[in-house]
């Protein structure tokens, strides 16, 4: 784990590195990728099943695809109890922390005009992609499928790819019994996405997919964004950790190391005025690092995406934050609240020691679907706003056309749409 000054040639060299590490993927990717889509929106059923023996090396057919609902909900009985205990208290805390973000529809009459507002509905269907095979992620099916419900999303529908035995890991199938999805396909990878998005024979299409995955899957959604919608597309994990020495630097390192694990492109990023404390947490980096089970991925990911950048006070730590806008942002100094109205940038924050990125992660109840590489420069969290739909409302009277029928025709022929003004005049009787 590299040592850098602000300012220097080298932290501008590795900044940028840190930037472009979530460009477009390569043009061999999306070609591929492209190709997949378009033959499973052609061939339906029958190419969803050979790309998955293809990819994934298992068999299915239309009576095989879909989990049956018996062992969704037996998979919550073979758990060890103390597993599911901790996916019901995970449930309940990310669902009680997201019904504060539901709206409603709103109105307000205006005197001698009428009624304006907005009406508020939940999408109807949405596909829901959990990474698989070899690994079982419950907390994904939780982040995603929670905030849906929330919303009255009346449909939740998972796809998710298997091992070569066909089974899906109960944790998963328990996470979604708790998060109410009764629909689960034993698919992933890029034809899933394009069965989610185009509909086969056995999969009906939805109207937006969300959820995490390779290069491949977030390859996919953004190339079918405008069919359906999309919650983000996910890049490589990110923390920025801001520190002043309060906190012990084997915590530093700690927190560094839970994102430098997820993946060879993780970065892990601390900023500190204190040139011993940035000594201490690559002392310490190096040293846990040795006892990791992933210590072999972290390490990649560390040797190219991990550092320790010194600045010349908190204040220029955060300046430096707001310009990478990371995806999760831990400050770690003696009043981190002083320090929260400057930042700008990032997707989640987390304040002071006892507040480490992992607590986000799977209950604390803020969501850990966060935008990456940036983009919390003008994107947010998944939220349940992202599971309802806005539409306008208006019902005005004549009095109000009466009294805008001047500037609205004029408006109307500025930009020489005749059309427009008549539909207008020809309710008010004007030549």
């Amino acid at each position: 784990m590299r040592l850098l000054r602000a300012g220097t040639t080298e932290a501008a060299t590795f900044l940028l590195a840190l930037r472009d590490r979530a460009r477009a993927p390569a043009p061999e990717i999306e070609t591929t990728v492209h190709a997949i889509l378009e033959d499973v929106r052609q061939r339906g059923d029958a190419a969803l099943f050979e790309h998955t023996q293809r990819f994934d090396g298992i068999g299915l057919d239309a009576s095989t695809v879909r989990v049956a609902e018996a062992e969704i909900r037996a998979a919550a009985g073979s758990l060890d109890p103390a597993v599911s205990e901790a996916l019901s208290l995970a449930a309940t805390r990310i669902e009680a922390f997201h019904r504060r973000q539901r709206r409603e529809s709103w109105f307000y009459q205006e005197d001698g005009a009428g009624l304006l507002g907005q009406l508020v509905r939940p999408l109807s269907r949405v596909g829901l992609y959990v990474p698989g095979g070899s690994a079982a992620y419950p907390s994904t099916v939780l982040m995603n499928a929670i905030p849906a419900r929330v919303a009255g999303v009346e449909e939740l529908v998972a796809c998710t790819p298997v091992g070569r035995d066909g089974a899906i890991p109960p944790a998963v199938l328990a996470a979604a019994n708790l998060a109410g999805i009764r629909e689960i396909y034993r698919v992933g990878g890029a034809q899933a996405v394009a069965a989610l998005a185009f509909g086969t024979e056995s999969i009906r299409p939805v109207d937006k997919i969300v959820g995490p995955g390779n290069i491949y899957v977030a390859t996919a959604k953004r190339l079918v964004f405008g069919v359906v919608g999309i919650d983000l597309v996910a890049g490589p994990s990110e923390v920025l950790v801001v520190a002043d020495g309060t906190v012990p630097a084997s915590w530093v390192a700690a927190d560094l190391l839970a994102q430098a694990e997820h993946d060879p492109l993780a970065s892990a990023v601390c900023v500190t005025p204190s040139v011993d404390l940035a000594e201490a947490v690559r002392s310490e980096v190096a040293k846990q690092l040795a006892s990791l089970p992933r210590a072999s991925l972290a390490g990649r990911a560390l040797h190219a995406f991990g550092a320790v950048i010194v600045v010349e006070d908190l204040a220029a730590a955060v300046a430096l934050a707001n310009m990478i806008a990371p995806e999760h942002l831990e400050l770690l100094v003696a009043d981190p609240w002083a320090l929260v109205p400057r930042v700008k940038n990032a997707g989640a924050v987390f304040l002071g020691a006892h507040t480490p990125e992992v607590a986000g992660d799977y209950l604390a109840g803020p969501n850990h679907v966060l935008p990456t590489g940036g983009t919390a420069r003008w994107s947010s969290p998944l939220s349940v706003e992202d599971f309802q739909k806005r539409c306008s409302l208006l019902s005005l009277g004549p009095e109000a056309l009466r009294r805008w029928r001047e500037p609205i025709t004029r408006l109307a022929r500025l930009e020489g749409l005749e059309a427009h003004a008549r539909s207008l005049t020809i309710r008010t009787d004007l030549p």
